[in-house]
């Protein structure tokens, strides 16, 4: 029997969100739940296998009609189809978590980490359709990475690489990453860590007029330099200037591994457009070698922020054997 839906689920350490997804990349039916209402993981499971058996009866579809589910979660490993030690859920540990949902709902389910289905949901619904060597970036809290390679995701031999995110950048002084190791691009090209840069700058340039003055210096988001840049602020206009040329180091880096096709920037920084493309696009072209050079396109995400990380999960449910 054909079977047209695929459902997918993304967990976040807040909210999961989950979708009933047709081959046109269409969310037929929508639901969320509570990731942090539950300590024990049988209890979320339980109230995501109900909200599961109502989306779907809402929408008249039956488990014959889904052809699988894909989960999108921090530390997903897409071999074990477990959830390892990650550092923003309630439940510690490794957690199988594909096995404990396909036992409850009856449909087959594979999982992967979060960066890797907005990759995949990239390459079957985005920007990268038709492309087979891509590198997809996330960012947002932290920062991410999906890498495909000749039509397949990067996986390495024990489900966790493409850890670009952790790349060192600073290794000398280099700031605390929520890793535990000092440097990493995530420490400086996150909305967190756009954020610390604001709060730096404040420091070491007191003589300097800003509007970020006017908020407490420990509030100070991401959103708020992009609010600044945005109405023309000089200083937050250069710590995004900071943050894009950081990131342009990295790429040139990254596109020496795998010579991607395109690098294409996802979550909410990519909201600050050319304030920050272009100097990622200048400082990438600097870095690169030679024979790179002018090769490699910038992209934004073509999917739609809030339902960008259900597509990318749904697509692994077409995958599922």
């Amino acid at each position: 029997m054909d079977r047209p839906y695929a459902i997918g689920i993304d967990v976040g350490g807040t909210n999961t969100v989950v979708g009933i997804v047709d081959k046109r990349g269409q969310i037929i039916r929508s639901g969320s739940i509570k990731t942090a209402r539950h300590a024990e993981v049988g209890d979320y499971l339980d109230e995501l296998t109900d909200l599961l058996k109502l989306i779907m009866d809402d929408a008249s579809i039956g488990k014959d009609q889904i052809k699988g589910i894909g989960v999108g979660a921090p530390n997903g490993n897409y071999f074990s189809g477990s959830i390892e030690f990650a550092p923003n859920l309630r439940w510690k540990g490794v957690i199988p978590f594909a096995k404990l949902l396909e036992e409850r709902i009856g449909i087959p389910v594979a999982l992967t980490n979060d960066a890797n289905a907005a990759a995949i949901g990239e390459m079957t619904y985005g920007a990268a359709r038709g492309m087979k060597d891509f590198i997809v970036i996330t960012l947002g809290t932290g920062v991410g990475s999906g890498i495909v390679v000749n039509g397949q995701l990067v996986y390495g031999h024990d489900g966790f690489a493409g850890e670009l995110g952790h790349v060192i950048m600073r290794r000398n002084n280099g700031r605390l990453c929520g890793c535990g190791r000092t440097g990493c691009l995530e420490a400086y090209s996150s909305a967190t860590g756009v954020a610390r840069t604001a709060r730096e700058y404040l420091e070491l340039k007191p003589e300097t007029q800003t509007q970020l003055r006017s908020i407490p210096t420990e509030d100070i988001t991401s959103k708020d330099v992009f609010d600044a840049a945005m109405s023309g602020d000089k200083m937050a206009q250069d710590i995004f200037k900071f943050t894009g040329e950081i990131l342009g180091e990295a790429f040139a880096d990254f596109v020496s591994f795998s010579s991607p096709e395109a690098i294409i920037l996802f979550g909410g920084l990519a909201k600050a457009g050319d304030l920050i493309m272009k100097p990622i696009h200048e400082s990438m072209e600097r870095n690169l070698l030679a024979i790179f050079k002018n090769k490699v396109k910038l992209l934004f995400s073509e999917l739609k922020e809030s339902d960008a990380a259900v597509l990318g999960a749904s697509a692994l449910g077409w995958e599922v054997k």
